[in-house]
């Protein structure tokens, strides 16, 4: 079992930064395909980043060149740094983690993870 707990969130004004946080605990001395997403009301979940336990990286298309995901292996943080912010990326930002690694290896970072936070809401204002 992984617990996950995302902090960070806030809102912001167009063209600001913000970086999430998300903390694992429990079983995190496995490796893990771990991810951040995000879900807009109306909206289905979207796969923004991936990051493997190699330090391997999967952007969507949507954040490219603006969010990069990153991790501190020893202290079993996700961090999702976003910058350049747009009124468009206001939703509520959920991390997640899975034992198959071929999640992290997929082009598309489908949001079938096994293990997820509650989510940290981020706010763009225009």
């Amino acid at each position: 079992q992984v617990q996950l707990a995302e902090s960070g969130g806030g809102s912001v004004q167009s063209g600001g930064s913000l970086r999430l946080s998300c903390a694992a605990s429990g079983d995190t001395y496995v490796n893990l395909c771990m991810g951040w997403f995000r879900q807009a009301p109306g909206k289905e979940r979207e796969g923004l980043a991936s990051i493997d336990s190699d330090g391997s990286q999967t952007y969507a298309d949507s954040v490219k060149g603006r969010f990069t995901i990153s991790q501190d292996n020893a202290k079993h943080i996700l961090y999702l740094e976003m910058t350049n912010l747009k009124p468009e990326d206001t939703a509520m930002y959920y991390c997640a983690a899975d034992l198959k690694l071929f999640r992290c290896s997929t082009a598309t970072i489908r949001p079938d993870f096994g293990y997820w936070g509650q989510g940290t809401q981020v706010t763009v204002s225009s």
